[in-house]
């Protein structure tokens, strides 16, 4: 999770995941990141080589990590993955917020970015819900609704609001 100060409000950086149909998140609204690979020393190394590579932001240089949350069991589609997402928590600073303003993604791994005010993630008049089918089944899940009609739901809604709850 990368935050920022923009004009007096926070704001955090998600992305839309490409679609690709071996994906369970495919086309879904994340944070960046994604699996350690052997030459990552450790989760934040991970953390840091996967958003150069999505997002083109450089946090080794231009972020600051603030603290680690706790660990989130992935699920997708109603069912554990086996899974485990570490997330972390960086800040770019002040003099390097405006460096968010023209990431340049991976289309092959990002469709797009963009910064979500914390605000309007907190303001409870932007929750909603959706239908998931699952398995034949409509589940109504817990979701904010977002600009050009991107959803945020699942596991991102679920370390948002995670990350809320650390910030109380």
């Amino acid at each position: 999770m990368i935050l920022r100060a923009r004009e007096a409000h926070a704001e955090v950086l998600m992305i839309q995941r490409a679609e690709h149909p071996q994906d369970p998140w495919s086309g879904h609204v994340a944070f960046p990141g994604g699996r350690k690979d052997e030459a990552d020393r450790d989760v934040r190394a991970t953390a840091e080589r996967e958003t150069r590579e999505e997002v083109g932001l450089d946090l080794a240089e231009h972020g600051a990590l603030l603290w680690r949350m706790p660990d989130v069991n992935a699920v997708a589609r109603g069912r554990r993955t086996g899974l485990v997402i570490a997330p972390l928590v960086y800040e770019l600073g002040t003099e390097h917020a405006h460096r968010g303003d023209s990431l340049v993604y991976d289309p092959s791994e990002v469709a797009a970015t963009m910064w979500v005010s914390l605000a309007f993630l907190a303001d409870e008049r932007n929750h909603s819900t959706m239908n998931y089918v699952h398995e034949g089944k409509t589940v109504v899940l817990p979701c904010v609704r977002l600009e050009g009609g991107r959803v945020l739901w699942g596991l991102t809604l679920q370390m948002t609001s995670a990350l809320f709850d650390a910030i109380e």
